[in-house]
């Protein structure tokens, strides 16, 4: 057996996956683990948990694969270096910074010290570990591949085609022009620090109007070809180092925009300041942008290809507001973005890359599902529960152990009543959604239910819409889509008649998140989903990440951490219910 391990390291949402004859079989971030969102660092428990899952050593590895290479595009930077000192120093700093990511070796080492000595380490560029980890995991044999983020490897974005599991890549865009770094700028304008934030101008956007279209197009200039421009003076990372911490920790960047973007928008919004109906209007205006931007670049690729299929990567793949509307404003049938389309899954695409042979030989790698984490047994969860029966008891929580049966038809019952319910079943699932079994439940069809849960459990912006999965076969009927949703990358709209039927999961303009859910990816949430239709109609759940302003739970201590410190219903794990009474 070939087995290869792909590594996410040192950048933000740290991870590691287990590739065995061309196959993956085990995927997770390193959050899940050490419990610091986004963490940035070496990725040592998620190897441990790759190894442990398929009974093996790290002197079993055939090959390590790293989603980085310090080699890439030297010419460039030196290139790019030569145009001022301070563009000298800045490209310095991040030289010194790519050689410090070579300290891999070591860090294996570290943590694994039997490791052999001449093991194959092999740096795979930023931009073809993320096209690589979408083609590959994708059902298509020929598509047009777009990778587009920050910055990686002194790119913001890469592209070309996959013909035959053959991945050929033959455009980029350079450093210092991102869409990514627009973004963040003016999530950061916006009043959200956090690295990771941008999906909340994506949510606020729907609630304003683009009226600052405008004033963002002297921001970002369309470029012939597909191609786009950032204009500097408002922007800070070409003038100055901007601070950052990226080591064993959650990942931050200080501030990216300039003096003159204030004097083009006006006041930014500072951190805790009620958002007001200009911030609305600039989060629009900012989503437009991009999308701009996004579909000028789809398009020229489209028409240069000629093809149909589409595989998305990159940070900005998770944009699935824009995703949701690629199929209207260009020629593209279908679109796949594997569920951890950003930095994590690089892992997978450095791995695919490093044996692309390999892949070629065994046919497909085609990820048909998003669950690659690990999964606990009900003599666990048993044995759990024992220990926790004093805290249970004075809760005055109720413990039953159900047939599976009966457990879907109570657990889909008790959310049409309306009781929230913490939902942990078999593997955890790869990516940064809750897809059904990591997953807080509620019923779609309440008017309250949002606000219920942010009350309860979740406690963030009330701007922020919930997600609703569909049982697959049902979701032409409720969504105006033609493909399917399996990993919630992409926002669809609801038809207008369904819209009041399930208010808790319809955005503010009529779209929602949906995930559809097959009986052939997870059976049992599919059953779940089909118990709640067959008691209301509806085959549909609201499906929330199940944590608590933290990463998405990993383990049932952590779940029942969680359900025990806030006013959840109900936690069903695995055969366990566990009701408040």
């Amino acid at each position: 057996m070939n087995y290869v391990l792909g590594l996410n390291a040192y950048h933000g949402d740290a991870s590691a996956c287990l590739v065995m004859d061309g196959q993956v079989i085990a995927a997770v971030e390193e959050e899940r683990f050490n419990r610091i969102k986004h963490w940035a660092g070496f990725p040592a428990e998620s190897i441990k948990y790759c190894l442990e899952y398929a009974g093996i050593n790290i002197n079993d590895i055939n090959s390590i694969a790293i989603n980085h290479d310090p080699k890439a595009r030297l010419f460039s930077k030196f290139k790019y270096s030569l145009s001022s000192y301070k563009s000298f120093k800045l490209a310095l700093d991040k030289l010194v910074i790519s050689k410090s990511k070579t300290g891999i070796l070591n860090d294996l080492k570290n943590h694994f010290p039997s490791l052999k000595s001449d093991i194959s380490i092999k740096y795979v560029e930023h931009h073809q570990a993320h096209l690589a980890s979408s083609y590959f995991a994708s059902s298509f044999k020929d598509a047009v591949c777009l990778s587009i983020d920050g910055f990686g490897d002194f790119a913001s974005a890469s592209w070309g085609v996959g013909i035959n599991e053959n991945l050929f890549i033959d455009g980029d865009i350079l450093f210092p022009d991102s869409l990514g770094v627009f973004y963040q700028s003016i999530t950061q304008f916006l009043g959200f620090p956090n690295y990771g934030d941008e999906y909340k101008v994506m949510g606020l956007a729907s609630y304003g109007s683009p009226k600052l279209l405008d004033d963002m197009k002297k921001i970002v200039h369309l470029k012939p070809n597909g191609r786009y421009s950032l204009n500097l003076k408002y922007f800070l990372h070409t003038r100055e180092k901007v601070p950052y911490k990226w080591e064993n920790c959650e990942p931050s960047v200080g501030s990216l925009y300039s003096s003159q973007l204030i004097d083009l928008l006006g006041p930014p919004r500072k951190k805790d300041e009620k958002i007001s109906q200009r911030h609305m209007d600039i989060a629009a205006s900012c989503q437009k942008m991009y999308e701009l931007a996004l579909f000028n670049l789809l398009n020229h690729l489209q028409d240069k290809y000629k093809l149909t299929n589409l595989c998305l990567a990159g940070g900005c793949a998770m944009n699935s507001v824009a995703n949701g509307r690629i199929y209207t404003n260009t020629k593209f049938k279908k679109i796949y973005i594997q569920p951890a389309g950003g930095d994590a899954g690089g892992a997978i695409g450095a791995a695919f890359s490093a044996i692309q042979s390999e892949v070629l030989k065994n046919g497909s790698s085609e990820m048909l599902h998003a669950y690659w984490g690990p999964d606990y047994n009900n003599e666990y969860v048993k044995n759990l529960i024992d220990i926790n029966k004093a805290k249970i008891t004075l809760l005055g929580c109720v413990v039953e152990l159900l047939e599976d049966e009966d457990i879907l038809k109570k657990t889909a019952r008790l959310i049409s009543e309306g009781n929230v319910i913490g939902w942990f079943q078999n593997r955890m699932e790869w990516g940064p959604r809750a897809l059904g079994n990591r997953s807080i439940l509620g019923d779609p069809r309440r008017t309250d239910m949002k606000d219920i849960l942010n009350n309860k459990i979740k406690r963030r912006e009330s701007f922020r819409p919930f997600a609703p999965s569909i049982l697959q076969d049902k979701a032409v009927d409720w969504f105006d889509i033609s493909d399917d949703v399996p990993f919630m990358g992409q926002v669809s709209n609801i038809y207008e008649a369904k819209r009041v039927l399930i208010p808790a999961v319809t955005h503010v303009d009529g779209t929602g998140r949906l995930q559809t859910v097959s009986a052939d990816s997870n059976n049992k949430f599919y059953k779940l989903i089909k118990s709640f239709e067959d008691i209301t109609g509806v085959p549909i759940l609201l499906n929330t990440s199940f944590n608590e302003n933290e990463p998405i739970v990993c383990t049932p201590d952590e779940a029942l951490a969680c359900f025990l410190r806030t006013n959840m219903d109900t936690l069903v794990m695995g055969n366990y219910l566990i009701s408040r009474t």
